[in-house]
């Protein structure tokens, strides 16, 4: 019952920020990663960054959580409709580039060596409720040359 309370403050408090004020699907955006932190929380990922930045590398990370003892580097891709091609093939072969650098540096940051992977996260909001899909271990750590 906590975490729908705090997911309705935040909610109330969305609503009230003069945030909305910017480009709609920036606001889109913000919104999909409220709703994957949340889903992911739910399926019991234990979450330790949000928009995580390296000042030497370019892009950023949307979330980084535990799921068990693997820690995973998630992209959230958010659309208000499925009417284009699918929000998860957005993260092609340069996106992905770019967050296993910046993945690379925030590993330099743990004492361990963890097992880690990436999972993408899709978020539409065509209807009410959300619709979110977990796509485990998405893409691997190390970068795949033809």
């Amino acid at each position: 019952m906590g975490g729908r309370i705090v997911q309705s403050v935040l909610k109330t408090l969305d609503r009230l920020s003069p945030a909305r004020d910017r480009a709609a699907h920036l606001y889109t955006g913000e919104r999909g990663e409220e709703a994957a932190y949340f889903h992911l929380r739910k399926l019991g990922y234990v979450m330790v960054a949000r928009n995580y930045r390296s000042p030497r590398r370019r892009g950023e990370i949307d979330l980084i959580g535990w799921d068990s003892d693997v820690l995973c580097f998630v992209e959230v891709k958010t659309r208000s409709s499925k009417d284009f091609i699918p929000a998860e093939v957005a993260v092609d072969a340069d996106k992905q580039h770019d967050l296993r650098e910046v993945a690379r540096e925030y590993l330099r940051k743990v004492a361990s060596e963890p097992p880690t992977r990436f999972d993408i996260v899709s978020v539409y909001f065509e209807q009410v409720k959300p619709e979110i899909t977990l796509f485990r271990n998405a893409f691997p750590m190390s970068e795949q040359y033809f």
